[in-house]
């Protein structure tokens, strides 16, 4: 029900002015505000986008002409708006708050929705979270507001608006559109509350179903899914530290804790993980994520900490440790079904353990799209019936194997593209006798075909596609090839060309 969940909402309403000011150098001690705004082109006129709360305590505003600005207050700086980095931010700040619950969500243009429902516990209660949100927030230079309810839109309305009932919230709460408020207001409404009075029906046949479906976000009687930025793990392990730790060895240590920890939960539910995301919390807001696949469902906490060195060892952009991390936190959001197995006297199953090991230690150190596989397609077209995934997470695909005693029906190594060659043959539509590639004469002694195959109905329909008469040929010194003629003899538009497509081993 969407009446037991607990969602914060917190409103960074001068995010694009305090980012800029993050990123500038620090201002003298006691030196006043400096007056920002953000100013984008429109139609030709420069346009505030945005601005700094000092700004704002001017009369400043979004949506002002920058030169009625400029005659307001003379000495106002101007910066570019960049939305993009704006959504940077939000995101990099979604994403350090998964520290307080996976379930967080960045909520343009400037706001944060964190589910809380079932956590709040852990940092000793909503009010000991609110002030730990807050104080974290404040430190990397954004004023926020907060907000706590059941649903996404009622929190964040709440948090921008600075209210505490739903009801108490303007008629901008439920709509931007300006033509909307202003049918709202002639109605004589002016709160969120009033609305809601209102039949159903009426507001509907009225207003629309989109101002219904905000009616009914804001005062809670619709759940909300939330898009979190990380995917929720039934399988986790974390470590929190009142002092942060900076070493290498000291990261090493925790991380083979947090392994036997989630080996344990594991063994208890009989599954193996095939993927484990490891996260490590700064001080200063930033999180470093460090992921490792395993090319079979693995638990075994030794093997999965040198496969962790190998990639974080491999990593482009070495971990910073900074001031230190104050959380670690191992996840395991992909598992599988591992029973406990026995080895073989024969060794087998080891033989089966090394590689499925030596494969995830590869993938470890050149990274996840280096070791890869065939994987069979849904097409009858030799040069696309096949292709190459990644081995981590990915199944082994089932090839037709041919009977026994019988050749193969495609050769082991295909070119791509077919190369053209010269061909004789004794009739228009027989077989090969002869044919010359690489400047080189063959004299076929043995043949097998047609196979004939068919272009894609699509082509055929457009008639761009071609039909392929295959052969499979011996020559005179032994060496088996496979051709086709592409095209058919006054059937097919255009003289029919041969290519050599594949060579036999």
């Amino acid at each position: 029900m969407a009446g037991t969940r607990r969602l914060l909402a917190v409103c960074l309403p001068w995010l694009p002015a305090e980012r800029l000011a993050r990123q500038s150098a620090p201002k003298a001690l006691g030196a006043l505000p400096e007056l920002l705004v953000l100013i984008a082109t429109d139609r030709g006129r420069q346009i505030i986008r945005a601005c700094c709360p000092a700004a704002a305590a001017e009369g400043l505003h979004p949506g002002l002409v920058l030169a009625d600005a400029r005659a307001v207050l003379p000495g106002v700086r101007v910066a570019a708006h960049d939305p993009a980095g704006d959504a940077a931010c939000l995101d990099w700040l979604a994403d350090g708050a998964t520290r307080w619950s996976p379930m967080a969500a960045a909520a343009p243009p400037h706001g944060l929705v964190i589910d809380i429902s079932g956590c709040a516990h852990l940092f000793g209660g909503e009010a000991s979270l609110v002030a730990d949100v807050l104080t974290r927030l404040h430190r990397l230079g954004f004023t926020a507001s907060h907000a706590l309810a059941a649903t996404a839109a009622a929190a964040m309305a709440l948090a921008r608006f600075g209210l505490t009932r739903v009801s108490d919230l303007p008629l901008a709460a439920l709509s931007d559109q300006e033509p909307v408020q202003i049918a709202l207001r002639r109605a004589g409404l002016k709160r969120v509350g009033e609305v809601a009075k209102l039949p159903r029906a009426a507001v509907a046949a009225r207003f629309g179903e989109a101002l219904l479906a905000a009616l009914d976000a804001l005062t809670e009687t619709a759940p909300q899914p939330l898009d979190p930025r990380v995917a929720v793990a039934e399988i986790v392990a974390q470590q929190r530290f009142a002092q942060p730790i900076a070493t290498t060895d000291a990261v090493r240590a925790t991380l083979e804790k947090l392994l036997l920890r989630c080996a344990v939960q594991m063994g208890a539910r009989g599954v193996g993980g095939r993927l484990f995301a490891l996260a490590l919390y700064r001080a200063d807001g930033h999180v470093a994520h460090v992921a490792v696949e395993t090319a079979e469902p693995q638990r075994d906490s030794a093997v999965l900490l040198r496969l962790f060195d190998e990639r974080i060892a491999a990593l482009n952009d070495p971990l910073d440790p900074g001031f230190g991390y104050d959380l670690v936190r191992l996840a395991v959001p992909v598992t599988h079904s591992l029973d406990e197995t026995q080895l073989g006297l024969e060794g087998g199953q080891l033989a089966e353990t090394q590689l499925a090991e030596l494969v995830d230690r590869l993938t470890a150190r050149l990274g996840r799209g280096r070791i890869r596989r065939l994987a069979r397609a849904d097409t009858h077209i030799p040069e696309q019936a096949s292709f190459d995934l990644p081995l981590a997470g990915s199944a082994p695909s089932q090839w037709p194997t041919p009977a026994p005693g019988e050749p193969p029906a495609r050769p082991i190594r295909l070119f791509d593209p077919p190369q053209p060659i010269e061909v004789l043959a004794e009739v228009p539509d027989g077989p090969p006798r002869r044919f010359r590639w690489r400047r080189q004469v063959h004299d076929v002694t043995a043949h097998e075909g047609p196979e004939r195959i068919a272009a894609e109905w699509w082509r055929r329909k457009d008639g761009a596609g071609l039909t392929r008469d295959y052969w499979r040929v011996e020559a005179a010194d032994g060496r088996r090839f496979w051709l086709f003629r592409h095209g058919l003899y006054d059937r097919e538009p255009g003289p029919p060309r041969w290519y050599l497509h594949g060579l036999f081993a």
